[in-house]
């Protein structure tokens, strides 16, 4: 049986070599063509909050958690079915504009779950693909994640993965971290005014979410958060090689998390930052011949729970170097955008923000027709 199974594997081999791979994504910008959105259908409220208490402001967590209804129960159903409805929205968006959309697998994040040293009540959900996955090139990585109830949430795409693996992709996952609790400063506290900016995760073992990068070709953009570590960023450099070059965006925000709410290039030579979040004159050199757009200050959403902060208005999504998927009420965010030169499309998607993600968040890039090359 082990024969007949290679010998069928090494058929499809030789089927998809003769085709191109369906994973090929090297900036934010390329012209997209096949993406993978997330899916709020069984989403869990955090039962685990160690991260979650400090990427919010001082006491917000607690609030929220009684929002929902407690710890480890399910989102109520009002705010599922209104995320369902902007999510249905932003898909018609994207294959009206040409993009293949692709929808996880449906899982069940009620079940609790229990490593070596550790136990969570439940998981989270798959709004965000962005977070645990990172596409360079025609390889798929699996970010080693801080979370521990994000602990298993890759298997809401293990049947894409492996459609993609037999069609040519790479699929490589970096060191499955133990998360204990020496990954976790039991000291942190709030960096003060003068003081410089630490956050919650040591140097224990390289963690990263990949929502933490964003990629221009050759150039990787990175920022050490809550949740991505100098060793998790060194790991990466590291497993990419000397073809890249990843260069750190120093944040100055005590909540820091992800950065495409703080720096995101729209296109080669354009990169929009948040004044809030990041000094301009501390941008990488690299940078010193791009425009940097500097965005309007947000407009309120309707977020119930406020979990995200008001600058989610920058996770906008790039179809290419002119459309850009932005939400409907940024209107400030919209004119600028014109002014720059791009053509927005306006979604609404403040009920998916309850679920931490927008527009950027909620995608993962699996095409964009685009070659690798150095935009510097």
């Amino acid at each position: 049986m082990k024969g007949l199974e290679m010998e069928t594997l090494e058929k499809s081999a030789v089927v998809h070599s003769k085709t191109d791979c369906p994973v090929n994504s090297h900036n934010e910008w390329d012209p997209l063509e096949e993406v993978i959105v997330g899916s709020v259908d069984t989403a869990m409220f955090p039962g685990w909050s160690r991260i979650n208490e400090v990427t919010v402001p001082p006491g917000e967590w607690a609030r929220i958690e009684r929002n929902v209804g407690g710890k480890g129960v399910p989102y109520p159903s009002e705010m599922v079915s209104r995320a369902q409805e902007d999510l249905a929205e932003f898909v018609a968006i994207l294959e009206g504009e040409g993009v293949v959309v692709r929808k996880v697998d449906r899982t069940d994040f009620s079940r609790s779950f229990q490593p070596p040293s550790w136990g969570v009540d439940c998981g989270f959900c798959s709004a965000n693909p962005r977070d645990p996955f990172l596409v360079i090139g025609n390889e798929i990585i699996e970010a080693p994640m801080a979370d521990r109830s994000r602990y298993f949430e890759a298997w809401a795409y293990r049947s894409l993965f492996k459609e993609y693996f037999h069609a040519g992709a790479k699929w490589t996952s970096a060191p499955k971290p133990q998360l204990l609790d020496d990954l976790y400063d039991s000291q942190y506290r709030v960096p003060q005014s003068g003081e410089r900016m630490r956050f919650i995760a040591t140097e224990f073992e390289p963690v990263f979410d990949a929502a933490d990068f964003v990629r221009c070709g050759r150039d990787i953009f990175a920022q050490k958060s809550h949740v991505t570590n100098d060793m998790g960023i060194m790991w990466l450099q590291r497993h990419l090689g000397d073809d890249y070059r990843v260069h750190i965006i120093e944040s100055r925000n005590p909540e820091n998390i992800h950065i495409d709410t703080s720096f995101l290039p729209l296109a080669p030579g354009k990169v929009m930052v948040n004044p809030d979040y990041v000094d301009i004159d501390r941008l990488p050199s690299v940078l010193d011949d791009w425009e940097i757009l500097i965005p309007p200050a947000p407009v309120g959403n309707a977020d119930p729970l406020r979990i995200c902060s008001p600058w989610i208005s920058l996770n906008v999504l790039m179809l290419d170097q002119d459309r850009i998927v932005v939400e409907r009420r940024q209107e400030p965010l919209i004119r600028a955008l014109k002014e720059w030169g791009f053509t927005p499309i306006p979604c609404s998607f403040e009920h998916y923000f309850p679920f931490m993600g927008s527009f950027h968040c909620a995608t993962l890039d699996i095409r964009r027709r685009g070659k690798l090359q150095s935009y510097f």
